[in-house]
């Protein structure tokens, strides 16, 4: 199961953890997870070498952790809401396959 956590704090989202594997079929072959990692992927090379703005990433296998400032997350505004949008598409196509969550702090 892949689980996508979206933190958000004045209304702005400052940044997601995806974690995990949708195992929706072969490493190779998995639509689900190619649809995800590519999606997280673009948002955050957008933010940091399109927006050029300051963003703690962290990448493992089957692990990706993006956090923005306040301020940089008013300017990533419209990338991060629209992985969430995309994230949540996806979740309503693949119930069983992904998980996403609003974490407000």
């Amino acid at each position: 199961m892949i689980n996508a956590v979206f933190t958000v704090s004045g209304g702005y989202v400052l940044g997601f953890e995806i974690s995990g594997h949708s195992d929706f079929s072969e490493q190779g072959s998995d639509i689900v997870c190619s649809a995800v990692s590519s999606a997280a992927y673009m948002t955050a090379n957008t933010i940091t070498e399109v927006q050029h703005l300051n963003a703690e990433i962290t990448v493992n296998d089957g692990f990706m952790k993006l956090n923005l400032s306040q301020q940089d997350a008013k300017t990533a505004e419209v990338i991060l809401n629209g992985l969430l949008l995309h994230l949540n598409a996806l979740k309503e196509e693949y119930k069983e396959f992904i998980k996403v969550k609003i974490s407000e702090v």
